[in-house]
């Protein structure tokens, strides 16, 4: 679709009104232009003092930042009139004009955009100008503004004036971003005059196709949103007035992007319907998988972003058998469905399979991301170690010369020359950087690195003096991702293969935490999933908890669960000697009509003070501390989890930006934008938000699993939700409203107000009459918030009264009630679980 205007395409376009407060959301897309931009080689600075956090962390400029810089300190960027427009984006699910994602090499992004600004009367009107990048306003061709801030993944803001004609003035955009890894692209103008605006749209679409999409593109979601069997079924609140095409498509994991989409589909909506099925999930392999939605009328279209699970594979019930029968089971698996990565050429060799095809595609997907120093391919360059270190004899030697080629030409470390993006700076990362440059100096003695000119031995020396210094860290703080399904995966990578294929303090070291690992993992496991507090989630951890790669682990260790494609570092475990200790797999599981507690730290300075309270029926644990107020990042700071169905599951959070689907760090559901004072007692968890006088979202939510249940009630405030024996209740100090549309349609219920207080209660039953006398006890229960909103207090029949206090955190009865566990070693009780 070109951008050509008409007087035809003025008459028809939509309008959208733009008032004091609101942003301009409305624009004609050019396409996104990405260029590979890595600067010029260099050494960076070696921040890493070993006390990891979880959030942002300044690394310093990178070569692309400096190069880009440098580029727009000299250079003009001359207006683009007539470039082709492949979209829309509308108002609807995000403030801002976005664009954010993962980019695995350095690359600087641009787009132009363009709409039509209409004021009452002709004039200078104020704007604020928001933004993560760069951006040129041309007004009726006129270059008005330029802001080239490019901070990575930093917000920059100033105040913009924009000359506009009564009749309408063309606006068009310049929008650039510096990607490294990570990305957030954006911008968002809003108005801060009180004239109301409106915005045209330069195309020649009607008002009423432009609405329709507006509104599927809004309303989407997947029906439902965990596909056991059939086909996927996309739903929207209204029926559309005409016919719209949509095409899907599902992308690989973000770490095979470079790969063909594992489906690519078109179907029609038609008229007056509301559902639409979209063919070709059933072929797609178990997963957490992003959908790229387009859709279409003519040659107007709009695209979106959402998410689905698949999870067909059923669970495995293997206690009766051995450790070393289920890491059999376990490689086999990985060796028939695993994904295309280096852990499935692991499970290949230990299976004893040939080198085929599939061998060799794999090991080249792995030398591409080693040899472009793409991030995270340290994570595939450690298990290509496992590979060489225990399956030399059996590569061809084709294969192990581009494979060593690989490993000595890496880039090890910041203080070795390069321009890539490689994220060296985190607890895991830096783990896995140098796992990895102790293991290949150790195989690679004799060799020397090209990028660092060291010998092998040097290179050993050196990874295992930094190695040293990473296990002081962690045997002395904790982790900073504890729990984390997506990062114990990653840890596992390092410590596995340290343990494995290490010799001395390395190999002691790593087993010692491999064992302190395990123990989390039973704890927090429910059921077949090991799940709970965070240090850092992703969507797709809390939403799809049988599919993580963590998943397997707790399967294989413990015996109970599901098998997926991860490859990460299960195949490690499956083909290595670890076995987890027995007091993991005591924790694992709880004796019908017992209970456990436990209390521990985890994180630099008792970042995080960790509560469980785990029945045979029902889960809750909680963050205690942190820095209730200040901005979130991945941190899941409460959870409740039921051992009867994988997937039922619920918390609450502060949402940390506009968009249901969106993927920033913290996002929608995973994380918090402003952090609670929380406090558990027990079976129940406190928390209090205070959002600031300036909250972007002005509102606390509970996410609910609601297809997991077999009961979900919202009554007298209280939403109430079982499953089977499983119980579990959350109100707020707020009026609670259930969302019935759009992507919280029947999952999310809200809370509104920057002063705002939540209680969680657990609990189980003993009968069919229990559930009722949980309803009743539940009536007895009252939350209260001070004035101030700095303190909350509940009280219950038969349990102390809480209060949770902003500044002095959990008292019970009125007495001061410190965390009892200040250590890393969690303090675990047994006793007999209340029930109804």
């Amino acid at each position: 679709m070109t951008a050509a205007l008409s007087k035809e395409t003025e008459t028809v376009s939509c309008g959208f009104k733009v008032a004091k407060g609101d942003t301009v959301t409305a624009w004609a897309l050019g396409p996104a232009r990405e260029l590979y931009y890595p600067g010029e080689p260099a050494l960076a600075e070696d921040r890493v003092n070993y006390r990891f956090v979880n959030g942002f962390v300044d690394i310093g400029d990178l070569p692309c930042r400096k190069a880009i810089w440098k580029d727009i300190s000299v250079r003009t960027v001359e207006l683009e009139k007539d470039f082709d427009v492949i979209g829309l984006n509308l108002p609807g699910f995000n403030r801002r004009v976005e664009f954010s994602g993962f980019w695995h090499r350095p690359t600087r992004l641009s787009r132009w955009l363009k709409t039509k600004l209409v004021a009452p009367v002709s004039g200078n009107y104020p704007f604020k100008l928001a933004t993560c990048g760069g951006v040129h306003i041309w007004v009726d061709g006129i270059l008005v503004a330029r802001f080239e801030p490019f901070r990575r993944n930093k917000e920059s803001t100033t105040e913009v004036e924009l000359p506009l004609r009564a009749g309408g003035s063309d606006i068009v955009i310049f929008t650039e971003e510096m990607a490294e890894r990570d990305a957030l692209w954006y911008f968002e103008l809003t108005c801060l005059g009180d004239s109301e605006l409106r915005t045209i749209l330069p195309v020649p679409a009607s008002e009423d196709h432009i609405q329709v999409l507006k509104d599927l593109a809004t309303q989407v979601r997947p029906q439902p949103m965990h596909l056991k069997k059939g086909q996927l079924v996309l739903v929207f609140d209204k029926p559309a007035s005409l016919d719209v095409t949509i095409q899907a498509s599902v992308l690989p994991s973000v770490h095979m992007r470079d790969k063909q989409p594992l489906m690519n589909e078109k179907s029609v909506l038609k008229a007056h319907e509301t559902r639409v099925v979209i063919p070709g999930a059933d072929r797609l392999p178990d997963g957490y998988h992003p959908l790229k939605l387009s859709f279409s009328i003519g040659d107007t279209k709009v695209q979106r972003e959402i998410a689905f699970a698949t999870l067909c594979e059923e669970p495995r019930d293997m206690r009766n058998l051995a450790l070393e029968t289920r890491k059999k089971i376990a490689v086999e698996y990985m060796a028939d469905h695993g994904e295309m990565r280096a852990g499935r050429a692991i499970a290949m060799m230990a299976a004893g399979r040939p080198v085929d095809p599939v061998f060799r595609e794999i090991i080249s997907n792995t030398l591409a991301a080693i040899n472009e120093r793409r991030d995270c391919s340290d994570f595939v360059l450690v298990p290509l170690l496992w590979l060489t270190g225990c399956y030399r004899e059996r590569i061809p030697s084709d294969l192990l010369e581009a494979i060593d080629r690989s490993i000595l030409g890496y880039r090890y470390w910041v203080d070795e020359p390069g321009n890539d993006v490689m994220w060296f700076w985190s607890e895991n990362h830096v783990l896995c950087f140098h796992a990895a440059q102790y293991l290949a100096g150790r195989q690679y003695a004799g060799a020397v690195f090209a990028t660092s000119g060291r010998t092998g031995q040097e290179q050993a020396r050196l990874g295992e003096e930094r190695l040293m210094k990473w296990f002081d860290s962690v045997e002395q703080h904790g982790l900073a991702e504890w729990n984390s399904a997506a990062y114990y995966p990653i840890d596992f990578i390092g410590l596995l293969a340290l343990q494995h294929l290490g010799d001395g303090e390395i190999r002691r070291r790593s087993e010692q935490l491999l064992d302190r690992l395990f123990v989390m993992i039973g704890l927090h496991k429910s059921g077949g999933v090991p799940a709970g507090t965070m240090g850092r989630a992703y969507d797709k951890e809390l939403r799809a908890g049988p599919l993580t790669e963590l998943a397997p682990f707790a399967t294989v260790g413990f015996g109970l669960g599901w098998l997926n494609d991860g490859v990460a570092a299960l195949p490690m475990f499956a083909s290595g000697g670890y076995s987890p200790p027995g007091e993991a797999l005591r924790a694992a599981f709880v004796e019908p009509g017992m209970a456990i507690s436990a209390h521990y730290v985890q994180g630099h300075d008792h970042a995080a003070k960790l509560a469980l309270y785990k029945t045979s029926q029902v889960q809750l644990s909680s963050m205690v501390g942190g820095q209730p107020g200040g901005r979130g990042h991945q941190q899941h700071v409460v959870d409740v989890r039921f051992t009867a169905n994988e997937l039922a599951r619920a918390w609450v959070n502060h949402p940390g930006e506009d968009d249901p689907w969106g993927n920033q760090r913290p996002s929608y559901w995973a994380g918090n934008g402003s952090l609670p004072r929380t406090g558990q007692h027990e079976d129940t968890a406190l928390l209090l938000f205070d959002l600031g006088d300036n909250a972007r979202i002005n509102f606390t939510h509970a996410y609910v699993e609601s297809t997991a249940f077999d009961d979900v009630l919202l009554k007298d405030n209280w939403i109430i939700i079982r499953k089977d024996s499983g119980y579990a209740a959350m109100t707020a100090t707020q009026a609670i409203s259930k969302i019935e549309d759009g992507p919280g349609a029947n999952i999310e219920y809200r809370a509104p107000g920057r002063h705002c207080g939540w209680m969680i209660i657990v609990g189980e039953g003993r009968d069919n009459t229990s559930f009722e006398a949980f309803q009743t006890h539940l009536a007895t229960i009252r939350l209260q918030v001070s004035d101030d909103g700095k303190s909350l207090t509940a009280s219950r029949s038969g349990k102390p009264t809480l209060t949770l206090d902003w500044n002095d955190g959990l008292a019970l009865n009125g007495t001061s009630h410190p965390f009892p566990n200040l250590t890393l070693q969690p303090l675990i009780k047994t006793f007999v679980a209340d029930t109804y």
